[in-house]
């Protein structure tokens, strides 16, 4: 509440809409690379940690100082990046990966321009390798507006599939789910 235009959750994510996200996240790939997109709280980093196998490489981009060192502290396994996503390109290159198998997003897409959505889904774009996925979700109650639907045009803009979810109503509020793959060009 005292960051709006940093946070825009209620509550952090369920532990069922975390798992709902985090199941693109390989589990059976020798030392996966995925990256998250504002961790926030950590809920989220949670559920991709249970399915990371060991070798992989979780990267948590944040811009929130505060939510950095409560990760760092509550999360030592999760190697926090500061810095926006819209930049992901050269966050990435700074830790030195060159491609990710799975972006996972729990970024306030309603309060962010459609300059910055389109910034930043053309990044997690060009970061994931072939045959990876992007991930990310929506509030149900705000799937009519026209900022929700507005984003979904971006989606499917931006991918060449892009996948819903049914509701996961074990969430505050409820929400479904986007699971995107093959960026266009």
């Amino acid at each position: 509440m005292r960051e709006p235009g940093l946070v825009g959750a209620v509550a952090p994510s369920s532990p069922f809409l975390a798992r709902e996200m985090a199941a693109v996240v390989p589990s059976r790939t020798a030392a996966p690379v995925v990256v998250e997109l504002g961790p926030g709280t950590g809920a989220l980093s949670r559920a991709v940690h249970e399915r990371l196998p060991e070798g992989g490489r979780h990267l948590a981009i944040e811009i929130d100082p505060g939510m950095i060192e409560h990760l760092r502290a509550d999360l030592p396994w999760l190697e926090v990046v500061r810095g926006d996503a819209s930049r992901l390109g050269a966050l990435l290159a700074e830790a030195g990966v060159s491609s990710v198998d799975a972006v996972v997003s729990g970024l306030p897409w309603s309060i962010f321009s459609g300059e910055l959505q389109r910034d930043i889904l053309a990044e997690v774009g060009k970061a994931l390798a072939p045959g990876g996925a992007f991930t990310t979700f929506a509030y149900v109650h705000a799937l009519g507006m026209s900022g929700a639907q507005a984003f979904r045009r971006r989606l499917d803009g931006a991918f060449d599939e892009v996948l819903t979810s049914r509701t996961v109503w074990r969430n505050v509020p409820p929400a479904r789910v986007y699971t995107c793959r093959r960026p266009k060009a």
